[in-house]
């Protein structure tokens, strides 16, 4: 075991995380028994997958969204006791479960017969923090996700979790459950350091107030899309006629919606993605089978007036007089819905041979799953270095100024000042010029503001200058075109908050060309 203080034998995300752990260690002889407790804390986080909380209100279809990015049913979807706690999905060598209480106790369950989350735990649930489930999913290996009870909710308790976990309510804040956590239970319970958050239909003031909170929770600063995108999910149930210039389409209906809500959240998320949660659960976890297949053959071989009176409606599409049985009706309805089934059955008009595999990978198309998991890529695992630097480098600096001591604070702040100026720091300083200018905190005009954005919104060149999909030359020629104008704008054109936000761009173009120029001679810019 390590002992504390010492990360030689941790994996770090990357550069910038290697340096904080470095700050961490050489501090902690220099402070209080307290505060080098804390300092070990950040270790064991910094050290950790990105945790990533699912969250939004009560019945937006979280669980089921979790299970889709695990690739698992495990998570339970019906309303009990599991779904009224915080729920931390992580890799393990072998699969279980533990609950752990208030007290730090811990207590293994079994699985269910389905291999998901027993609903009744078998223990008093007022005494329990949190749920540890331990998968071989290799999607865990880097990733923790944290399935939350909900927004929203009539259960006081179970609002307090979410809200605790998202940084919206203190630990000790008088409400029922939030003053007797064992730290152990507590620091579980408050550490997601990614978010995806999940609206139906409507956003709400609370779902803008849920993220501002958890953003200046796990970063200290104002809300900005550095860690947190949101998801519209229940795509399908979007009115197609309700959305102008959908065209009756269904998807192009939920997008449109989608991208007003993107407008409603501004700068609190990186972007809002539509999907169909139930679809993508269905595809991705193994819940469409061969027989699933069969079923959606023969309703493709019914006349087309009985199909198509049976696609108007669940309850026609159940209970329509035909011979493909009732319950194998019942089951597709549930796994797909009509929207999947109509989607599945227009593949098999396409191509009446097509197999079980073919029609599972068109639902998962359908899904708009593979969407979600590509921004996820963009925004947090590209970013993990610097989102759990960020994090930790407010934890410090809390930690510091909590212990009272102006020595520790004065040592804190002198030790990330240096950090600051190491090379490796860049990205935390362009992930906290995009939070400034996305947030309104630095005015910029608005061309200038999306370039901003769009620089520090990914990590692929092309993207990051606008350029997708053209030659390597171009790229070169624009990054160090672009580095220039910066340059000069800090230099002779801004206020002194831009200035401080130009040079940071105009370093984040010079590496851009640095990195295009491999062989180029590293020069500081």
């Amino acid at each position: 075991m390590t002992a504390p203080g010492e990360q030689h034998q941790q994996t770090w995300a990357g550069p910038l995380s290697a340096s904080v752990a470095r700050l961490c260690a050489g501090l902690r002889p220099q402070v209080c028994e307290a505060t080098a407790a804390g300092f070990d804390e950040v270790l064991r986080r910094l050290s950790a997958p990105l945790q990533v909380a699912v969250a939004g209100r009560i019945k937006s279809g979280k669980s089921t969204l979790v299970n889709a990015l695990i690739g698992r049913r495990v998570a339970p979807t019906d309303v009990g006791e599991c779904t009224r706690l915080v729920t931390r999905f992580q890799y393990g060598t072998v699969d279980r479960v533990e609950v752990v209480f208030r007290d730090g106790t811990q207590q293994a369950v079994p699985f269910d017969a389905d291999g998901g989350i027993p609903a009744d735990l078998g223990v008093e649930l007022e005494r329990v923090s949190h749920l540890e489930a331990y998968l071989t999913n290799a999607v865990l290996r880097d990733l923790t996700v944290i399935d939350t009870p909900g927004l929203g909710s009539l259960d006081a308790a179970s609002v307090a979790r979410t809200e605790q976990l998202l940084g919206t309510r203190e630990a000790a804040s008088g409400e029922p459950g939030d003053d007797d956590l064992d730290p152990v239970s507590h620091r579980a319970v408050s550490g997601a350091e990614a978010v995806v958050y999940v609206v139906t239909q409507a956003v709400r003031a609370d779902d803008q107030q849920a993220l501002e909170a958890f953003a200046a929770a796990t970063a200290s600063r104002d809300a900005g899309p550095v860690n947190a995108i949101a998801v519209l999910n229940k795509a399908d149930t979007v009115e197609p006629d309700s959305v102008p210039g959908a065209g009756g389409e269904v998807w192009r209906a939920a997008s449109a919606l989608a991208a007003e809500q993107a407008a409603l959240l501004g700068p609190r998320v990186a972007d809002v993605l539509p999907v169909i949660g139930l679809l993508a659960e269905t595809a991705e976890t193994g819940g469409f089978t061969t027989a699933d297949a069969e079923v959606l053959r023969a309703l493709a071989e019914l006349d087309d007036t009985a199909r198509q009176t049976m696609l108007m409606s669940a309850d026609l599409f159940t209970g329509w007089e035909c011979e493909i049985p009732e319950r194998d009706r019942e089951r597709l309805l549930e796994r797909l819905d009509l929207y999947g089934v109509r989607h599945a059955l227009a593949a098999l008009d396409e191509d009446p041979g097509i197999t079980a595999g073919a029609l599972r990978r068109v639902l998962r198309d359908r899904s708009g799953l593979a969407e979600v998991l590509g921004r996820l890529e963009a925004v947090f695992r590209a970013r993990t270095d610097g989102i759990k630097a960020a994090a930790a480098l407010a934890s410090v600096t809390a930690l510091a100024q909590a212990s009272g001591d102006a020595g520790e604070r004065q040592r804190a702040h002198d030790a990330i000042e240096v950090l600051l100026t190491r090379p490796e720091a860049h990205q935390l300083r362009l992930l906290e010029a995009l939070t400034l200018v996305s947030s309104g905190s630095v005015a910029l005009p608005e061309d200038l503001a999306a370039e901003v954005l769009r620089i520090g919104g990914s990590t692929d060149p092309g993207v990051q200058l606008g350029l997708a999909g053209r030659p390597p030359h171009e790229l070169v020629q624009y990054a160090l075109e672009r580095a220039g104008w910066w340059r000069s704008f800090a230099s002779f054109g801004a206020t002194p908050a831009q200035s401080r936000v130009a040079f940071v761009v105009h370093r984040a173009y010079f590496l851009i060309w640095q990195q295009l120029n491999p062989g180029q001679v590293r020069v500081t810019g």
